[in-house]
């Protein structure tokens, strides 16, 4: 059975159908094309398909998209205007080692994005408790934390590199 489901996805409107037992995840990617939602566990273990829902960070695997109708999603397709033009967190990321494999960054970056939101300057501990929902395979988390520490003072900067570097 299919239901409609309007969403505002990164500032734009969209319309499908989606079946109703579709998570939003698979909207994002199948549907509308989004493809840096990643789907990892599927049981909202890893984080990996982290989003922002009104305004707050959820695991987009254990949404149903028709739930989400009526709704506004941020995804990591919608923090950068360009791949030349990225976020600052997103280059706090790049420039501080924060990825390796990059499978759970997006997931990560946006679940920092809530973390300085809420946060403006964190502890180590308080990076650490704020990004406990999202797991990495790779990094051992050391150069992830030192991201969220370069992004949180470039955010406090206007966005221009913090004086970690």
């Amino acid at each position: 059975m299919k239901t409609p489901v309007e969403v505002t996805v990164n500032k734009k409107k969209y319309k499908v159908e989606v079946d109703t037992r579709m998570i939003l995840a698979d909207m994002l990617r199948e549907e509308l094309r989004l493809t840096g939602t990643h789907i990892g566990c599927g049981t909202g273990n890893c984080g990996a398909c982290t989003v922002v829902l009104n305004g707050e960070t959820v695991k987009s695997c254990c949404i149903i998209a028709a739930d989400a109708n009526g709704q506004e999603i941020t995804t990591i397709e919608g923090l950068s205007s360009s791949a030349t033009e990225l976020h600052p967190i997103q280059q706090a990321f790049v420039e501080n080692q924060g990825l390796q494999c990059g499978y759970c960054t997006p997931g990560m970056v946006l679940s920092t994005l809530q973390l300085l939101k809420d946060n403006p300057n964190p502890t180590e501990d308080e990076i650490r408790h704020g990004i406990s929902g999202n797991l990495c395979r790779c990094t051992g988390y050391q150069f992830i934390v030192q991201s969220i520490q370069d992004a949180a003072k470039r955010l406090s900067n206007g966005g221009q590199p913090g004086a970690s570097q």
